[in-house]
């Protein structure tokens, strides 16, 4: 066994020994355990594409330390696809105490992790190691001795390729409805004005029953982009009341969908059982 393997195998006893004595008894079968299981078999996978959306969905759960602890792991990946997800999914779950590893994200050798920690580092108020990297990539120069990766990335002296970054690479990582200019691209092939997915995303926290109603038919939209933006405002809205159709996107074709849906109830599950065990005092 190598030495990464041996280290991979030695993080997954850990986790699940943690996930076991921090995860109250329930039914296996349960919704809650069952997206659990989703998302620790999609991090684990050994195809890029499916550990970087189970990744990146893990996004949705904040204050989750085992969440947390998955994307910190997903840094290290050897996949930069990976990389870049779980650099996104740190900032979107609001993890401060992740701030160290991004910053040390900042000197990776693909432009999309570094775009992409520089993107979650400044939701996380740690404004002045991003701006170094925008400064970086605008000029292609180092600031004073703030520099972080100009002085290592030939790219950023090559004028035309710096252009095609800051158009598709960079704008990636400023998340669009939770997905990014990945998603945004492959909709505008379609639909040039993605208006509907924009506007599941600004409902979130509409407080109007109907809205949910909506935010719930759109996860059957026809557009995966859409269902994936519904499913993401409705666990931005944070009413259990929505579990039960959420959970029922388990089953969706795309996988996208599938682990916005997992995060989704786990995040409103939990919910769930807080306001359930506050009425039982």
């Amino acid at each position: 066994m190598g030495v990464q393997q041996l280290v991979r195998s030695i993080f997954i006893v850990c986790f699940c020994a943690a996930f076991s004595l921090a995860e109250p008894a329930e039914d296996i079968a349960s919704p809650r355990h069952r997206a659990w299981d989703m998302l620790v078999t999609a991090c684990l996978s050994q195809h890029a594409s499916v550990k970087a959306n189970g990744i990146r969905a893990l996004g949705l759960l904040r204050g989750n330390s085992e969440a947390r602890e998955f994307a910190e792991y997903g840094l290290r990946d050897r996949n930069f696809e990976v990389r870049r997800a779980a650099a996104t999914a740190l900032g979107q779950m609001h993890a401060t105490e992740s701030i160290p590893k991004l910053e040390a994200a900042l000197a990776d050798k693909k432009i999309p992790v570094v775009m992409a920690a520089a993107q979650s580092l400044r939701e996380l108020k740690a404004d002045k190691q991003a701006y170094a990297i925008y400064y970086d990539l605008l000029t292609g120069e180092r600031k004073a001795n703030d520099g972080i990766i100009a002085q290592q990335l030939e790219t950023l002296r090559n004028p035309k390729a710096l252009a095609e970054i800051g158009f598709s690479e960079g704008i990636g990582f400023v998340p669009f409805a939770g997905i990014g200019w990945d998603a945004w691209r492959t909709m505008h092939k379609k639909d040039p004005n993605p208006v509907r997915a924009v506007a599941a995303s600004l409902l979130a926290h509409d407080p109007d029953p109907a809205t949910g109603r909506a935010l719930v038919k759109a996860t059957n939209d026809k557009n995966w982009i859409v269902r994936a933006a519904a499913v993401e405002a409705i666990a931005n809205r944070a009413d259990p009341a929505l579990l039960r159709p959420v959970a029922q996107k388990f089953y969706d074709k795309n996988e996208k969908v599938r682990y916005n849906a997992a995060a989704a109830v786990i995040r409103l599950s939990g919910i769930e059982q807080a306001k359930t065990a506050k009425n039982d005092r």
